[in-house]
């Protein structure tokens, strides 16, 4: 019987080790934005349709992700929803109206190869390294990453935004990119 259990408690230990924690206690980088993404996708599907996700970090409670999703576009319903400390809650039900000719999956984005957060991930690390090589930064910080459709429906101009806060506060960095993942602006 004690075997058993100790095989029951090294096979739970595993389990959270594969899963690699909860999305709010991830790094803000390409495998814990990976993460993030897989807890989206647990959450509403592989096939969920997006307007906006966000990250927000939060240095006491780690990150607070929210999306703009809907499993439905034709439906023209979408729900603003919250993660906090690995609990989601739907903060608002979203009515869409869309110009006449279009449809509303016209106007979001799925995650994919295409758009995904591994790759804002990245942009996070690189946005980082830029601040450390240019500005002197020892530690810049997430304050809030992004992922916006743009308003006129074309998905190519989708952007990767990213907001950096030294450590212990300060003067707020943003950067904007492209979908392919070249700068757009930077600025503070």
């Amino acid at each position: 019987m004690k075997k058993l259990n100790l095989l029951l408690l090294i096979g739970v230990v595993l389990t959270l080790i594969a899963c690699g924690g909860s999305s709010g206690e991830q790094p803000a980088t390409a495998a814990g934005f990976t993460v993030i993404e897989d807890g989206l996708k647990s959450q509403f599907g592989d096939d969920a349709y997006y307007t906006e996700i966000s990250i927000v970090y939060n240095k006491s409670i780690g990150n607070i992700i929210g999306a703009t999703v809907t499993t439905d576009p034709s439906s023209l319903k979408m729900g603003q929803w919250n993660q906090t400390q690995g609990t989601w809650q739907q903060n608002s039900d979203i009515s869409l109206e869309v110009p006449a000719g279009t449809q509303a999956a016209d106007y979001m984005y799925q995650l994919n190869n295409k758009i995904n957060l591994t790759q804002l991930g990245s942009l996070i690390e690189q946005s980082q390294q830029q601040l450390k090589d240019d500005k002197g930064l020892d530690n810049p910080t997430l304050s809030i990453a992004s992922i916006i459709s743009p308003k006129n429906g074309d998905l190519s101009k989708t952007e990767y935004l990213v907001n950096l806060k030294p450590e212990n506060g300060g003067t707020t960095f943003r950067f904007s990119y492209a979908l392919g993942g070249s700068l757009i602006k930077m600025d503070y």
